[in-house]
């Protein structure tokens, strides 16, 4: 690929990546229909592994398919973006541990920062689900780059 090109391309992605990192920031600390703005809220916080995720299973018919989409599926899928966009423009991320170790570390700093400013709750489940969904994003990064390579060379 012609190094233009290539240039272009990260371009795209570092601009793809901020503007997903502040949809993110927004939607984690200001979207008050997502429950995070809270008068009065007391602290939150899970550290039973796997707690909340059988909750919400069990619970589903009760709580509904969007209450349980939102928060199962909904942690993964915020998190596909940053394990796919961060390797077009990073070459050092371009490895399955150094994806997963960042998602997990960017979620734990998502998840102190909900803990400390009491706009959402701090829970381990929550990393787990983050961090697989920046692995998922990586494996559609390398899916995508694969093909790119077959069709281009």
């Amino acid at each position: 690929m012609r190094r233009e090109i290539k240039k272009k391309i990260q371009a795209v992605s570092v601009f793809l990546f901020v503007l997903y990192l502040l949809l993110l920031i927004y939607f984690l600390f200001f979207a008050e229909n997502f429950g995070r703005v809270m008068e009065g809220r007391q602290y939150s916080y899970n550290l039973c592994l796997f707690r909340e995720i059988r909750r919400f299973w069990t619970w589903r018919e009760e709580l509904g398919f969007a209450a349980v989409f939102t928060n199962l599926a909904g942690n993964v899928l915020c998190f596909l973006p940053f394990g796919a966009i961060l390797p077009v423009f990073s070459q050092r991320t371009r490895n399955l541990w150094t994806i997963a170790l960042l998602s997990f570390e960017f979620s734990l700093a998502v998840e102190c920062i909900q803990l400390v400013t009491m706009t959402g709750s701090f829970d381990v489940d929550d990393l787990v689900l983050n961090t697989l969904g920046g692995v998922l994003g990586f494996g559609l990064f390398c899916v995508c780059d694969r093909w790119r390579k077959l069709q281009y060379g």
